[in-house]
């Protein structure tokens, strides 16, 4: 196999659910020759079962979400044709699990967190090369920690591209040749060797990284829906599938919220100009998008997306007017405490942004630890509403062209807006909404921005 050729596969958790699910997904992957290297999430609703136990819980509760994570596993290891194979290695992993849990239960950490939940993604890829051997493919199962090195920040960790590209060159392309390499998204290990989360969703980006890192001719994600819509069908059932779509439309998508991506998981497919395409493991058949440099005809609204549990901050002081530092002073209290910026818009003696509180799987307080607050005050007046929406337009020169304003807030008269960013970008207009009316807003503007 030529290296240009390789296809590395990524499959969610829905399309590792269940014996059937796994099954079908390894008709997807048998069904291209390329695909050469499999990332896979866990089955669904484990990472959630896993989270909590992390929190944890008093012991009722937590042997509770311990069964209900034994009668996932097992529902798949009593379908293999000789489950006796994987089930002692498997009955290890949860008893891992167990004791975890119950160490979680005397003293919770992020540390602590991520070692626990990476275990469903080391169970599924665990089940899954056994499906493939049962089945007579000459399948490998690969540890990611070998070669995903991380910093130490839990929960949301940073992999080290170049080491990544160094490792994987060593230790996992002479393996590609030989067979089928099946391996987990979504965690790594920092230079203790202790293990670490890329944060929820990482998935994708692990599949991206590792694309980038063995030079891939595509990357294949496969969730539960054929490709990227309009916006999410379960909240306008008329969304339209793009069947083409640029890096730069699908990154504001996903950055503002639509779940088909990871946010992070197009940067290292657009570095290398890598394609990326998203179909369904339920209808292979059905087709999807495919992510690409450029579209032709791209249109003026390409799609909208919704992020929720949105926070606003608006700090206000008088020391603002006419005064120079003090928004490098609000950026660097910010830095300190590990926390980015969305929207920001100012006035002579205000500032109002947004912090986004989704992504991280590490448990524990909001962003908005005490401390944090605290620092704040000492430089401004705080105020704090939760609860927010964002919505994001996503198109093509809107900042160029004429008229947009008009046609889009014209709609929205019946709807309060807390916050209005538009020219940052020309790829975006965003708003922060009430959280109780984003949904409806949705469903207006698509029915008059998107013609069926």
């Amino acid at each position: 196999m030529l290296q240009s050729e390789l296809i590395v596969a990524k499959f969610g958790g829905t399309s590792v659910a269940d014996f059937t699910a796994m099954n079908r997904s390894a008709d997807v992957v048998l069904g291209d020759a390329n695909v050469r290297l499999v990332v896979l999430s866990a089955s669904a609703g484990v990472t959630n079962l896993l989270v909590a136990l992390a929190e944890g819980h008093e012991p009722t509760q937590r042997y509770a979400l311990l069964d209900e994570l034994r009668r996932i596993q097992y529902a798949i290891v009593d379908r293999l044709q000789q489950p006796e194979v994987i089930r002692e290695e498997i009955d290890r992993m949860l008893e891992n699990i167990a004791m975890l849990a119950d160490a979680a239960a005397l003293a919770s950490s992020a540390a602590l967190t991520d070692e626990l939940v990476s275990h469903g993604e080391l169970i599924s890829t665990l089940l899954f090369v056994e499906i493939l051997r049962e089945r007579e493919v000459n399948a490998e199962w690969f540890d990611v920690r070998k070669i995903m090195r991380t910093d130490d920040r839990f929960g949301r960790a940073e992999p080290d591209v170049s080491t990544l590209a160094e490792l994987s060159h060593q230790l996992l392309r002479p393996r590609l040749e030989q067979a089928l390499v099946i391996t987990q998204g979504f965690i790594g290990s920092e230079a203790k060797g202790r293990t670490t989360t890329l944060g929820r969703g990482g998935s994708d980006y692990t599949a991206a990284l590792l694309g980038e890192a063995l030079q891939a001719q595509r990357i294949d994600i496969w969730t539960d829906v054929p490709g990227i819509y309009t916006t999410d069908p379960r909240i306008v059932p008329t969304a339209q599938r793009i069947d083409k779509i640029t890096f730069e439309e699908a990154a504001e998508m996903a950055t503002f919220g639509a779940k088909v991506l990871h946010p992070a998981t197009l940067m290292p497919a657009v570095r290398n100009d890598i394609p990326v395409f998203v179909g369904s493991s339920k209808d292979p058949a059905a087709g999807g998008t495919l992510v690409c440099n450029e579209t032709e005809n791209p249109p003026l609204f390409r799609a909208l997306a919704l992020r929720r549990k949105q926070t606003l901050l608006t700090l206000h002081s008088l020391n603002m007017l006419h005064a120079r530092g003090f928004l490098a002073e609000v950026f660097a209290i910010l830095a300190r405490h590990h926390i980015s910026v969305d929207l920001i818009t100012t006035s002579e003696v205000s500032v109002a942004l947004t912090l986004d509180t989704t992504g991280s799987t590490s448990t524990g307080d909001s962003l908005l630890t005490q401390a944090l607050l605290t620092e704040l005050s000492s430089l401004c007046r705080v105020e704090v509403e939760e609860n927010l929406a964002l919505i994001a337009l996503i198109g093509n020169k809107l900042s160029q062209a004429c008229g947009v304003g008009k046609e889009v807030f014209g709609v929205l008269e019946p709807f309060n807006l807390r916050m209005i960013c538009y020219g940052a970008s020309s790829y975006n207009l965003c708003f922060l909404v009430p959280g109780n009316d984003a949904e409806q807003i949705v469903r207006t503007l698509h029915r008059n921005l998107f013609k069926s």
